[in-house]
């Protein structure tokens, strides 16, 4: 299909490189800022960057429009701002004389989260990547235009604090989404009031996805924290961050709503810790959720609650919650004794070294008598020889044989064809299909590495065949449930957008998918499937003034003149 251009505004096809929109007069040209994308800029031949919608330290998110399908969708451009030199007329990303190497890195690290994003989305709680495609030196990821309005501006809108239960019931698909992101390896790093959105029918969102360079102090890009939700450790770069990270930022999530208030920032606690319990602030919030906040904001990970369905559990029990604080307070570390217990300890320890060395020299004096005794007696009688039998010694054993560690490795090229290996160990090798894992790679091995094991011995080693691929099934002319069931049975996830129809296609059926029919894709790739609308007059001549966010719903549209720009405040923006 020809690639064409559409009116960020009006979704309005674009002939040529016009610089205000013949439907709408939506003005594209200097609309953006020197160094982002202009306005009207069409990627991947499917895409029309719209207007600049933030920046942080690691890029710019744009608003922006799938020509195909015509519906609104948000493109992150991967832009480093501490790295990244001025870019040009020709649209190309450059790093700075220096940074070439921490760029390719980070650019590499940007795509990869996206990527594993991709593959786990559309999930409840998360906002779907609907694309990730490299172009002009960088890399753009492409997300669904998830509407509703972001948590911070509802609480600022519902003043006072929330109940316990109707945090816990909005927040459930975000406790899910993180779930799911942290069971593939994921952390979020970056979980706030201000990126989650709340959806009309109340429940919300995550989104604002970033790299760890961008959610640590540090790192060399221009860090991205939030005061009062990001955890302690990740205001160093010496500090190890796991899943406990996201637990800190959504139990902060839970007490500004109960609260009313943020919490203390983690730097400030860090030096004194003087954040109060919830129940402190609000006599409302139960004594069990109030207890299960505080576990969840601690500021060592180690006594901090460990995994999501943990925390929403224990929101959800007081009975889970009891429990849970009776396995921590078993768990966590002992408290470190006072300055006068130490030299109490100290002074015993030098009481026992002095009785120890003591009993050493009383053992040696014995030894040394005895042994002169010994002597005499050896001399005054000659010894029998000892049989020649009698082997040399008693103490000589066989050497110890540690199984050598074969994760990782590659087997082709590093363990069938290595002779040290295939001369001492014989290999049963089965294959697994892998997401994670690169083809031709060792994923596990038994007996584990450091397990003893006789020479000659069997090893057992799954090898890596890579994703696991299916042909990509004919789906056009389904219906909705139809494509999605068919799709289903080979592994596939289905993201559904409708498109404009003019009498090409059936109403309410498939028209085409994002991936050809007979195409391989990989088992749990997300396909998008766009859905034929009803039959309509004429393409829209006009941009949106009062709609819904999301790409479904019905337009109201109004008209302007060729002198008139859009107001930022139309229905076009999200936030």
């Amino acid at each position: 299909m020809e690639a064409k251009r559409i009116c960020p505004y009006c979704m309005g096809e674009l002939e040529g490189r016009v610089s205000v929109c013949p439907h709408c007069g939506g003005v594209l040209a200097g609309r953006n800022p020197a160094g982002s994308l202009p306005v009207g800029t069409l990627l991947a031949g499917r895409y029309t960057v719209g207007e600049m919608q933030s920046i942080d330290g690691e890029g710019i998110l744009y608003r922006g429009v799938e020509n195909v399908g015509r519906f609104r969708v948000t493109i992150k451009e991967y832009m480093p701002l501490t790295l990244s030199a001025e870019r040009g007329a020709d649209a190309l990303l450059r790093p700075k004389l220096g940074s070439e190497v921490l760029f390719k890195t980070t650019r590499m690290d940007f795509a990869d989260l996206y990527r594993s994003i991709q593959r786990i989305t559309p999930a409840n709680g998360l906002e779907a990547v609907l694309d990730v495609f490299e172009e002009n030196n960088t890399v753009y990821a492409v997300m669904e235009n998830p509407g509703g309005i972001p948590l911070q501006q509802w609480l600022e809108e519902h003043d006072g604090p929330v109940s316990a239960e109707t945090a816990r019931n909005m927040l459930q698909p975000v406790f899910d989404g993180v779930a799911a992101m942290h069971q593939v390896g994921l952390v979020h790093r970056g979980i706030c009031p201000e990126n989650i959105r709340v959806l009309e029918n109340g429940r919300a969102r995550l989104t604002g996805y970033a790299t760890v360079g961008l959610r640590t102090a540090g790192s060399g890009l221009h860090e991205q924290l939030y005061e009062g939700y990001s955890a302690p450790e990740q205001y160093s770069t010496t500090e190890f961050e796991g899943r406990y990270t996201d637990e800190y930022g959504l139990a902060a999530v839970v007490y500004r709503m109960v609260c009313g208030q943020s919490p203390v920032p983690a730097a400030q606690r860090l030096v004194s810790d003087s954040n109060p319990r919830a129940r402190t602030l609000d006599r409302a919030v139960p004594e069990y959720v109030s207890d299960v906040l505080w576990m969840g904001l601690q500021l060592k990970p180690a006594e901090r609650i460990q995994t999501v369905p943990q925390l929403f559990q224990a929101l959800s029990s007081q009975e889970y919650t009891t429990e849970l604080t009776q396995t921590l307070q078993q768990s966590a570390p002992r408290p470190q004794p006072t300055q006068e217990e130490e030299q109490k300890k100290h002074l015993l320890s030098l009481r026992n070294l002095l009785a120890a060395i003591l009993i050493l020299l009383a053992i040696l004096i014995l030894l040394i008598v005895w042994g002169l005794v010994s002597q005499g007696r050896h001399d005054a009688k000659p010894a029998e020889s000892a049989p020649s039998s009698e082997p040399a010694s008693s103490l000589v054993t066989e050497p110890v044989n540690l199984i050598p560690d074969f994760v990782g490795l590659d087997y082709d090229s590093q363990v069938r064809n290595n002779n040290s290996y295939t001369d001492e160990y014989l290999f049963y090798v089965t294959l697994e299909y892998s997401n994670t894992v690169e083809k031709g790679k060792i994923i596990r091995q038994t007996p584990e590495a450091g397990e003893v094991i006789e020479e000659g011995g069997t090893v057992n080693l799954v090898v890596s065949r890579g994703p696991q691929m299916v042909e990509m099934p004919n789906v056009v002319g389904f219906t909705r449930d139809g494509a999605e069931q068919q799709l289903a049975q080979l592994g596939l996830n289905a993201s559904f957008y409708p498109i404009y129809n003019d009498g090409s296609y059936v109403s309410g059926c498939v028209a085409y998918c994002s991936e050809d029919a007979g195409a391989m894709v990989e088992v749990g790739s997300t396909i998008i499937v766009y859905m034929a609308a009803e039959v309509e007059a004429e393409v829209p001549a006009a941009p949106p003034e009062t709609t819904s966010p999301s790409a479904s719903s019905d337009t109201t549209t109004t008209t302007t003149t060729p002198d008139e720009t859009p107001a930022d405040d139309t229905e076009y923006d999200t936030d």
